[in-house]
């Protein structure tokens, strides 16, 4: 985070568990909810890791799909970033500054989630802290060891939220980023994607870095430029790689459609993490390795 963000900043998010069946009313907030909200963020953050209140919260009061929050360079956390340094300086001391909707209701740009992500149980609202290096280092690393297992929002912050969004909300807690990234990996873990993991972190934690998934019967992956190549191969190619010592042609059949259907699958996840995903077509015969190249 260190190599993206320059000034030590505490990432987080308030994530709110819906309900099976509901389904928030309002994708953000207006100015006066937002600030309601914001102030007992601050409150609760404030009593269990008690250096936060030397630092200026930035809160933005929409919710988004964590795959949005958690792309390479965190630009939500970035932009929400970029409207603290902007706002008014008004009187001393730390500042709270909450974002939402505008007067007519319409929620600006950098806060508008992807409606095509929409439908999980799972919500989550950024929120970061700056202020002084050395005291937001030591915010940092409290927050890293403890929040995870001790941050439950209070009653009455839970509250507020599902009445302002108006969602049935089952737990409010407040997270890092890193612990939002942990519960994901869990999640895809859980999902049968863990094989894809390694090269989605990469793209998120260390984007300059090389990554691969070759491990038949996955789809051959290679993460390299900020982007993730994979390999498109005939089903002869396929059959070679995956299923060499298959020969009914039925069962090939299926399993060659079940291949492609999981590179749509993992492509899916990768663009929904804002990771670029590029197609490359292998030539029968040819070493998918070296098409990745």
């Amino acid at each position: 985070m260190s190599r993206q963000i320059p000034a030590p900043q505490v990432l987080g998010v308030l994530a709110l568990e819906l309900s099976d069946d509901s389904t928030p009313a309002r994708d953000a907030l207006g100015q006066q909810a937002a600030g309601e909200l914001a102030k007992l963020l601050g409150r609760d953050l404030g009593a269990l890791v008690p250096g936060v209140r030397e630092l200026d919260l930035s809160f933005a009061a929409a919710h988004f799909d964590p795959a949005e929050l958690l792309r390479p360079g965190w630009p939500v956390h970035r932009r929400l970033d970029e409207l603290r340094v902007r706002a008014p300086q008004s009187g001393q001391g730390p500042r709270i500054i909450a974002f939402g909707a505008d007067a007519a209701g319409a929620v600006p740009l950098p806060f508008q989630s992807d409606a095509q992500l929409a439908g999980g149980r799972l919500r989550v609202l950024p929120y970061l802290f700056v202020g002084e290096p050395a005291a937001t280092e030591a915010v940092a690393a409290h927050m890293e060891s403890m929040l995870l297992d001790l941050g439950m929002a209070q009653a009455d912050t839970a509250l507020c939220a599902q009445e302002a969004f108006g969602a049935r909300i089952e737990h409010a807690r407040y997270l890092t980023l890193h612990d939002l990234l942990a519960m994901t990996a869990m999640q895809y873990r859980n999902q049968g994607l863990d094989p894809l993991w390694d090269v989605l972190e990469t793209a998120l934690l260390a984007p300059e870095s090389e990554a691969w998934l070759d491990a038949p019967p996955e789809p051959l992956l290679r993460h390299v430029d900020g982007e993730v190549r994979i390999a498109m191969l005939a089903p002869e190619d396929w059959r070679r790689r995956c299923a060499s010592d298959e020969s009914d042609d039925g069962r090939l059949a299926k399993g060659f459609a079940m291949y492609e259907a999981r590179q749509r699958q993992l492509s899916a996840v990768l663009q929904a993490h804002g990771v670029p995903v590029v197609f490359v077509h292998v030539a029968p015969e040819q070493d998918p390795v070296a098409a990745l190249r």
